[in-house]
Parts: structure tokens; C-alpha cells; sequence
């Protein structure tokens, strides 16, 4: 039995990637497994984990400043065997953990110095110079730590040119949560409805979907799960046309997620094409495959090899919202069709994308590290 400790200053508690696979699946295989997370929140035994909050920044520069250090502090009592770090800002306490002599994980959800150009709270040039600069620092730090996990295979391709242990561990969906799901995608309405999932920001592709509604030659409406970043987006995107088509649902639990995969007729991804993004997998289009939604996804070769690969759905120019409406209405318009995808996207999922098969590769990582 190991004792591990995973840490993160930026991610909720109950973190999908973080808590709900990977720190409950290591304890259910009889690991003795912490979660240090900065959300200044109490303490708890979750799932067989214990949650350790520490108190968070006030704002976003506080916490990359101050977050770190309060959640080294707690890592150095927990004394664990190995620490599996979430976030870029805590690289500098992984190198300190590093040298109290545990081993360090650096887990990198996404290509951080491509992602770091697409801030929008901050200057253009001034976002060049700090993904240049992170580039650097994190070749020479990660190099030190003992292992890389990789969410996508555009990550590990760049860090393994001058890291010799990365491993890809993929945001698959859990087959327990979508085994149960009853197809409901036509309401007492009668107004079929698609979905969107997660953080709801520009480059996600926003604008194009609510403006989709109005060229939709069906009546169809989009249902919005998540919440706006910023919030500005907000009032700028309620006074566009095709929002009256549009039902906001706020930040929904697992649970209302569920219920809204399986009343609605398709599930949309249709992010920009930003390096970041074009390269990702992004884990809602797994979602929408295991709850047999079709997918409308943006024409980015690894989502098409995914999703025509699969025959699970339709690709289309993400910054077009003619074609996006054109692929709602192909869907509306031949429901026995828009079945199989669904069946199609489904069966990927048991076959090939899902959390049993990335859990098995989490397991092999940390017995390497004994």
C-alpha cells in the first residue's frame, strides 16, 4: 500500500479528473490516498479519501502566490510516499517536495504554454512572453520530477522530446455513471433540444452556438449547462439573436447532468481552433458518446478520428453557425440515423474510451514507482 497525496490550488474538491477518478480509484484499490486542495473549506473522509482544504487567495493573482505555499505546508505533514501535483503553479513546491525526498508526479491537464496565450483577462504581447517563459522553466523543472501524465497525446508528444517517463492517462468517462441512462430526447413539449456542457467562454465556442439557433429550419432549442467566463460574455451574448432559443441552466451536479444528456437530442463541442483546443479531448464529447448523444463536433482532425472515425456524429466549421445549425437539423430531420450515431458513439465508449482502461494505466504508473 502506498500513501499518496494529490495536490491541487485551482480545482475544486470534487474534481472529475482529480477526485472522482483518479483519488477515489487508487483508494478503492487500497491505497491510502489525500487530497490537499485549496478551496478554504473543512476537512472531510470522502469515498474513503481524505480532503484537506487550505485557505484560498481572495483573487486569481493571491492564489497563484499565496495557495502554493499553504498547500505545501500541508503536503510536508502528510509525509506521503508520492505526490501527484495538478496544477503549473505548484511546480515550485513539487521541486521542494522533491528534495525532502518523496517522489512527484506533475500532472499536465493541458498544453499550458499554448493555453496561456488565450487568457483573455490579460495583454496579447504580455501572454506571448509568459508562455515562452513557463516553456523554459517547465522543461528544466519537470525534468526532475519522476514521472508526467499526459490528457492528451499533443502533451505527451512534447514533453517526452526531453522527458524519458511521460504516460498518457485520458479524461475517459466512468461506464458506471451512463449505464443506467434512459434516452428521453423529446420532451412534453415536443421542442427537441441540444446541449452544451462545461465552462462557457468565446473560444468554446459560445456566440456560434446561440447564433446556430437562428438558422436552424427546425424548431430547436439549445440548453446551456455551465457558467460564464467572464461574466461579461454574459451580458454581451443575452442580447444576441437566437438567445429567446436559448435555456441557461447554470452549474448543474452529476446528476442534472445525466438527466440533461438524456432528454436532448445531440451534444455540441464546437470549440475554436486554438493550438490548445485543436489537439485536446475534450471529456463532454466522451460524455455525450456515453449517453448515446450524437456528436456535433469542430472539424479538428483528432476529433474527426474520433467522431467520423466512430460514426457517432458530424463535424463542422466551429466559427460557421450555418453549418452547425445544418448538422441540428440533419439530426432532427433523421432520428433513425441520428439512433445509430448514438448506439455507435456508445459502443466507442465501452470498447475504447473509458475510465476502467485509463484506471488500469494509473495503477501500472504508481506500482513503477514503488
Amino acid at each position: 500500500m502506498l500513501k499518496i497525496c494529490h495536490l491541487t490550488s485551482a480545482h475544486p474538491r470534487y474534481d472529475i479528473r482529480i477526485f472522482i477518478k483518479m483519488c477515489r480509484s487508487l483508494a478503492s484499490a487500497g491505497h491510502n490516498v489525500s487530497l490537499v486542495v485549496a478551496d478554504g473549506l473543512s476537512d472531510e473522509n470522502k469515498d474513503a479519501v481524505k480532503i484537506y482544504g487550505v485557505k484560498k487567495g481572495k483573487n486569481r493573482l493571491l492564489r497563484m502566490l499565496k495557495s502554493p505555499r499553504r498547500v505545501y505546508k500541508k503536503a510536508l505533514l502528510l509525509d506521503a510516499d508520492i505526490y501527484h501535483l495538478h496544477d503549473p503553479e505548484l511546480i515550485p513546491i513539487g521541486l521542494k517536495l522533491k528534495k525532502k525526498g518523496g517522489k512527484v508526479i506533475f500532472d499536465s491537464h493541458e498544453d499550458y504554454p499554448s493555453q496561456f496565450l488565450h487568457k483573455p483577462y490579460m495583454n496579447k504581447y504580455l501572454l506571448k512572453i509568459i508562455s515562452k517563459l513557463y516553456e523554459k522553466y517547465e522543461k528544466t523543472a519537470l525534468k526532475k520530477f519522476d514521472c508526467i501524465i499526459s490528457a492528451a497525446p499533443f502533451i505527451s508528444d512534447r514533453i517526452s522530446q526531453w522527458h524519458s517517463v511521460v504516460i498518457d492517462i485520458y479524461n475517459y468517462p466512468l461506464l458506471e455513471e451512463f449505464n443506467n441512462i434512459e434516452r428521453q430526447p423529446i420532451q412534453n413539449d415536443g421542442i427537441p433540444s441540444v446541449c452544451y456542457a462545461g465552462y462557457i467562454t468565446e473560444i468554446r465556442g459560445i456566440k456560434e452556438m446561440v447564433k446556430a439557433m437562428t438558422f436552424c429550419t427546425n424548431d430547436v432549442r439549445l440548453k446551456l449547462a455551465g457558467t460564464f467566463s467572464p461574466q461579461s460574455l454574459r451580458v454581451e451574448v443575452v442580447k444576441m439573436k437566437g438567445w429567446e432559443k436559448t435555456e441557461e441552466l447554470g452549474f448543474l451536479d452529476r446528476k442534472d447532468i445525466g438527466e440533461l444528456l438524456c432528454t436532448s437530442i445531440a451534444g455540441l463541442v464546437v470549440l475554436w481552433p486554438t493550438v490548445n483546443d485543436m489537439n485536446s479531448f475534450p471529456i463532454k464529447m466522451f460524455e455525450y458518446m456515453a449517453a448515446g448523444l450524437p456528436v456535433i463536433a469542430s472539424n479538428f482532425p483528432v476529433y474527426k478520428d474520433i467522431v467520423e472515425g466512430n460514426k457517432c456524429g458530424i463535424c463542422v466549421d466551429p466559427l460557421k453557425p450555418e453549418e452547425i445549425a445544418s448538422a441540428i437539423d440533419f439530426v432532427v430531420n433523421n432520428s433513425e440515423q441520428a439512433i445509430k450515431m448514438g448506439k455507435n458513439g456508445r459502443n466507442a465508449i465501452n470498447e475504447k474510451y473509458n475510465w476502467d482502461i485509463e484506471n488500469d494505466k494509473l495503477s501500472n504508473m504508481y506500482s513503477g514507482l514503488r
